[in-house]
C-alpha cells in the first residue's frame, strides 16, 4: 500500500486524498494557520489519518542531504520531519509537498514526491552563497567574511 506523508500545503490546499493513507507530523498542525486548514487536518485525522514521530536516525539521514544540497538553512524543523517519515516508509511513500527545497532533497534521497498545487522541480540543485559586493563565494552564511557586504543565494550546479 501506498501512503502519503502529508506537508502542510495538503491541509492548507485541500488536496484530496484518502485520510487512511495519509501520514504525517506533529509540527504540521503548527503551520495551519487558517480555520479551514485545521478543519481539514481534524476531519482527516478522524478518517484514519495517521500523525507519527519520525525516527531519529532518518532525521540526521536528512539533514546530512540538506548539508549536501545547502538547502538546509531553508527547511523549517517540520520540513525535516515530514523527509523522515518519508525516508522511513521508503518506496511505499510519496512525499506530499510543494516546498522546492524540500523536493530537491527528496531527490537526493530517493524519496518519491508529488506537488500540491506547485509544479514539481526538474532539476535537482547545490547552492551556494554569492558576495553581493566582492562577488566571492561560499558554502553558508549570511554576510561577506571578506568585505561585510549580504551574500545571496545562488545555484551552483544540477546534480
Amino acid at each position: 500500500m501506498v501512503y502519503y506523508i502529508a506537508d502542510s500545503a495538503v491541509f492548507i490546499m485541500g488536496k484530496d486524498i484518502d485520510p487512511m493513507k495519509i501520514i504525517t507530523v506533529s509540527s504540521v498542525v503548527e503551520e495551519l494557520r487558517s480555520k479551514e486548514a485545521s478543519l481539514r487536518f481534524g476531519l482527516a485525522v478522524e478518517g484514519g489519518a495517521r500523525v507519527e514521530m519520525p525516527d531519529p536516525f532518518m532525521r540526521k539521514r536528512v539533514l546530512e542531504a540538506a548539508e549536501g544540497t545547502r538547502d538546509a538553512e531553508e527547511l523549517s524543523a517540520t520540513d525535516i520531519d515530514i523527509l523522515s517519515k518519508a525516508l522511513e516508509y521508503g518506496s511505499d511513500a510519496v512525499l506530499l509537498s510543494d516546498d522546492y527545497a524540500v523536493q530537491n532533497v527528496a531527490e537526493v534521497l530517493g524519496v518519491s514526491v508529488m506537488p500540491v498545487a506547485q509544479k514539481k522541480i526538474r532539476d535537482v540543485l547545490q547552492w551556494e552563497k554569492e558576495c553581493t559586493g566582492c562577488r566571492r563565494r561560499f558554502a553558508t552564511g549570511d554576510v561577506c567574511e571578506v568585505c561585510g557586504s549580504t551574500l545571496k543565494k545562488r545555484r551552483k550546479r544540477k546534480i
